[in-house]
């Protein structure tokens, strides 16, 4: 199927999955799920230049959920085809609409974010018509109103010759989200891959995983205790009241229930509504306490709680007034004062230190949960005189955070030995290039199979690593983990179970397979 006239021959490797996934997924339209690392960009890729050898003035178009992650697509079409570097076009909201209208009809490939080409398609600026072929990376995010189903609608409405290309490390574990995402996308065959997969273990390198436990200190258990009583009262409630149908609380049934009784009372003006509203406010933010000094420690408790204090919400106030929270701010308190912290920070320090003493060229990744953690990190091995810097997300209105350059500066530092230690939140897992590393420590759990995926696939690509586990025992840094490999474990069962059935009835309608 390679098409030299379209690929540049010599410049890169076609495994054989990628082979056999690009031959399948120029048939129909496809959804790809791969582990990241494994080279999804260079199947879309190899479909692009199957299309273009079918259909010489069609266009292609690419999209990406995050800029960084569309500029490396930009890149690798215009490394490994022979497509003008002018015809291969990034496209950003920077870009004025009547400038996007000329690039759209002098580019060959289009490679821009999904609300772009949203936009631009509601305006009339685009039309798919001459498109015939597209990719949707990150395809997980391709549920409710996410502006992928409005572009994939719209161009198996107007596309004379479509065809859909969806990459992702993980669609979701449930097979209604799943099937979710391939009726938002109009998938028609799922092909995944694992490391056990025949056409992939030999370009696989092996993993060690360690699993490292602490202790969780008992005077920590006591401020939990205070702050579980809280939540426990306020839950409670809440069933009494049948608001939930459960008191063991999940984020997610907390914040639909906020949203639902903020809705009703805007309606209503029913004041009644403010007391579910006031208690499932409440049930969040100590749900999120908890967290904090499970799987973070008590400076990050001690400025969650500093906030409250300065704020003029009543929630947040009448929070601060209940017995239970003054002693649980109390013994805080005590311990902030003593520099006590969490135990997972010197058993981090202690790890990352010995890995640099045996080999002082080595590259090690840390994700951690939030942004105080990644500073929190880089200064306590800063001290420890191991190099280290941090990747976090775009500029945020308070002005934290970094922009795409500074992000691409420290990868290019980190790609080129400029210092040891990569310390990332949740940007160092989906949209950006992290070069492979021979060691990624998970500061703590994330219940996300999707973000497990992605953090595990920085490992190994080109050497064997290792994967260390940083957990707590009997806390939420447990319970994180053994969730994400369990939703880890339905989601293969899922895909398989779609893709067997996939090939053993080609015959059957996409309406049919996606009912």
């Amino acid at each position: 199927m390679l098409i030299m006239a379209v690929l540049r021959e010599g410049t890169f490797e076609i495994r054989d999955y990628q082979k056999n996934i690009a031959e399948s997924a120029s048939q129909k339209n496809t959804l790809v799920v791969l582990p990241t690392g494994m080279g999804k960009t260079l199947i879309s890729v190899l479909v692009a230049a199957k299309r273009l050898q079918e259909f010489p003035n069609s266009k292609i178009l690419i999209t990406a959920p995050t800029r960084p992650l569309n500029a490396q697509h930009t890149k690798s079409f215009g490394d490994l085809t022979h497509i003008l570097k002018s015809k291969i076009v990034l496209v950003t909201g920077k870009t004025s609409p009547g400038d996007r209208e000329k690039i759209y009809e002098n580019a060959k490939v289009i490679v821009a974010t999904p609300q772009t080409i949203e936009n631009d398609l509601k305006s009339g600026t685009l039309s798919l018509e001459d498109f015939s072929f597209v990719t949707f990376d990150e395809s997980h995010r391709a549920v409710k109103d996410y502006a992928y189903s409005y572009i994939a609608k719209k161009f198996m409405s107007q596309s004379r010759n479509p065809l859909v290309l969806a990459l992702t490390a993980s669609p979701g574990w449930t097979e209604s989200r799943i099937r979710e995402v391939c009726r938002n996308l109009f998938i028609k065959a799922v092909e995944i891959r694992n490391e056990v997969d025949s056409d992939v273990e030999k370009y696989v390198k092996p993993i060690e995983k360690d699993f490292v436990y602490v202790d969780f200190p008992e005077d920590f258990r006591k401020i939990r205790g205070c702050l579980q009583e809280i939540l426990r009262e306020d839950m409670e409630w809440l069933k009494a009241h049948h608001y939930v149908p459960t008191t063991v609380p999940s984020r997610t049934m907390l914040i639909g229930l906020q949203k639902r009784m903020a809705v009703r009372y805007s309606a209503t003006k029913n004041y009644i509504l403010l007391w579910p509203l006031m208690r499932s406010a409440e049930a969040i933010k100590v749900s999120h306490a908890i967290e904090l000094i499970e799987t973070q420690g008590i400076p990050f408790l001690h400025e969650y709680v500093e906030k409250m204090r300065a704020s003029k919400k009543r929630t947040d106030q009448h929070l601060l007034k209940h017995a239970k929270m003054v002693e649980a701010v109390g013994l805080m308190e005590s311990l902030h004062e003593n520099g006590i912290d969490h135990p997972k920070l010197d058993k981090m320090r202690d790890i990352v230190t010995g890995l640099v003493d045996k080999n002082p060229r080595c590259k090690i990744i840390i994700f951690a949960n939030f942004r105080a953690a990644v500073d929190r990190i880089k200064k306590i091995l800063d001290r420890e005189g191991v190099p280290t810097e941090v990747l976090m997300g775009q500029t945020m209105k308070n002005g934290s955070g970094m922009t795409q350059d500074q992000q691409i500066g420290v990868l290019k530092r980190f790609r080129d030995g400029g210092f040891n230690v990569l310390c990332g939140t949740s940007v160092s897992e989906e949209g950006i290039d992290v070069p492979s590393v021979d060691c990624a420590i998970f500061y703590e759990a994330v219940p996300s199979e999707i973000r497990a995926i992605q953090r595990r696939g920085r490992v190994g690509r080109q050497a064997a690593g290792r994967t260390i586990f940083l957990i707590t025992r009997g806390t939420r840094d447990e319970a994180y983990f053994f969730a994400s490999m369990n939703k880890e474990r339905k989601m293969r069962g899922v895909l398989q179970g779609l893709q067997k059935s996939n090939k053993l009835e080609e015959k059957k309608t996409l309406i049919d397979w996606v009912r």
